[in-house]
């Protein structure tokens, strides 16, 4: 009985690291190895032999990352930092400089804002457009 509860403290040891790593750590996994321990160490305290309680720590630590990691990361990860053009679209927008399609030049001003943009077609200044989209910080633009 001696030899169980000292096996099923190791494993709690090892569970309690484990969710030491998990917190100070940036990666997501450890949580894993903390239950797969945990559940290791539920099995020697009801007196099954190492070889038993290595199997219960492996099967459940293959099983919670193959079960649950890509949900869980899925609904703790956010969208990111968010762009600041993603506001811009769909807004109107009032050439500055010409956009040539052939160069890839050309600025508009949205909400008082200079962005440089582009079009498949050529548009003078002072013709109102329409942002439809944006690579990186320079907007994709159509006639209105």
């Amino acid at each position: 009985m001696f030899l169980s509860e000292v096996s099923a403290f190791a494993w709690l040891a090892v569970a309690f690291v484990a969710a030491i790593i998990e917190v100070s750590v940036p990666h997501f996994g450890f949580a894993f190895v903390g239950a797969g321990a945990i559940a290791a160490a539920a099995t020697a305290f009801l007196g099954y032999g190492v070889p038993v309680q290595f199997g219960t720590f492996v099967l459940v630590l293959v099983l919670s990352i193959a079960l649950l990691r890509t949900r869980l990361l899925a609904r703790l990860s956010g969208r990111g930092v968010p762009s600041r053009t993603d506001a811009l679209l769909g807004r109107h927008a009032i050439v500055t400089h010409a956009i040539d399609p052939t160069v890839g030049a050309g600025r508009v001003n949205v909400a008082g804002e200079d962005w440089a943009a582009r079009s498949g077609e050529a548009i003078a200044a002072g013709d109102r457009v329409r942002v439809v989209g944006a690579d990186g910080i320079v907007l994709e633009v159509t006639r209105v």
